[in-house]
């Protein structure tokens, strides 16, 4: 049998060029090889206020923009999280099993609670609802970034907890699966190569958003920060942000970053820049038009139906299992 992938992206702002190169691409070759699950995660975007008319906006194009980057809704299952309400059910149930002082160690809590003026439990519970999320369909791997490895790891000890608890497998253990570098698992801002490329960034400068248009997708890479040393070469301690922009380079042309390096040896920025926003504009031009076509009434809609309905089958009989176990059915 097939192994089983589940991710979810939260449609809480724009998806970005990092979004693209460092998941969704991979998600499209991972589909050929998995079961794969991929879901719009909107009920963790509540964590901070949204607008309902701009969520729901955002929602609908983080799923058009699945299908224009290539997953194909007939191979993987795509759907909407609130569309299937045994994730918010396990979820409860898995809060039930988790201790809090797990839950105030996590690095994402203490960072965003910081930031924020009022700080809601959903924000504490988060990685309770990505742990439901995994468990509901018998996932073996997930893709993350460094950033969610920590989630991931509850999600693993909520598992464990569980099984030991009834001496029995009653979910799977799920393993991480986070691309190397070289196939876009980590690209940085443009204005702060020590910062990882973010939606929820304030400085619209420092991400590329899959639908910008071109010319702003080439101001934002020729203003992009760049290191005092002129020269063009791969170091991601001594030149981050060069190096970054050389991935990015090599993510979208499929050349090698040495190839790369050795033909602009005798060039400046100028010219690099200018050529790799060209080389983006031309990467991101069929995502866009596919975009569009998504976008006629009713497109988007009929996949996030099938993909829920099939989401819901898949999801019942761990939910059910669990239920039971605990004296509820």
């Amino acid at each position: 049998m097939k192994k089983r992938v589940f991710s979810g992206v939260q449609p809480s702002g724009a998806l970005t060029l990092g979004n693209y190169l460092g998941a969704i691409r991979n998600f499209v070759e991972l589909q050929h090889e998995a079961d794969c699950f991929f879901c719009v995660v909107d009920l963790h975007s509540l964590t901070v206020p949204q607008d309902p008319v701009v969520l729901k906006e955002n929602i609908k194009n983080t799923a058009r923009l699945f299908v224009a980057a290539g997953i194909d809704p007939e191979v993987s299952t795509i759907f909407v999280q609130s569309q299937v309400p045994a994730h918010a059910e396990l979820s409860w149930l898995l809060e039930c099993h988790t201790y809090i002082g797990e839950l105030k160690r996590m690095t994402q809590f203490k960072d965003k609670a910081q930031k924020q003026e009022v700080v809601t439990t959903g924000l504490l519970t988060y990685p309770v609802l990505m742990a439901a999320d995994i468990l509901l369909y018998n996932t073996d791997l997930v893709p993350v970034g460094e950033d969610q490895k920590q989630h991931l790891e509850i999600t693993r000890d909520l598992a464990v907890r569980v099984n030991n608890r009834f001496q029995e497998e009653v979910f799977k253990v799920p393993e991480p699966y986070i691309p190397p570098r070289s196939k876009g698992g980590r690209i940085m801002s443009l204005t702060d190569p020590l910062e990882k490329m973010s939606k929820s960034s304030p400085n619209p400068k420092s991400y590329i958003a899959l639908l910008d248009p071109p010319e702003v997708i080439k101001k934002k890479i020729m203003s992009a920060v760049t290191d005092s040393e002129a020269v063009i070469r791969y170091d991601e301690e001594a030149k981050p942000a060069i190096s970054n922009l050389l991935v990015i380079y090599s993510l979208c042309s499929g050349q090698s970053i040495e190839a790369i390096t050795e033909q602009y040896a005798s060039t400046g920025y100028g010219q690099f820049k200018k050529d790799l926003a060209e080389l983006v504009i031309e990467t991101l031009r069929p995502l866009q038009e596919k975009v569009k076509t998504l976008s006629a009434p009713g497109a988007i809609e009929r996949i996030l139906e099938a993909g829920a309905e099939k989401a819901r089958a898949a999801a019942a009989p761990h939910l059910r299992r669990f239920q039971e176990k605990l004296g509820l059915r």
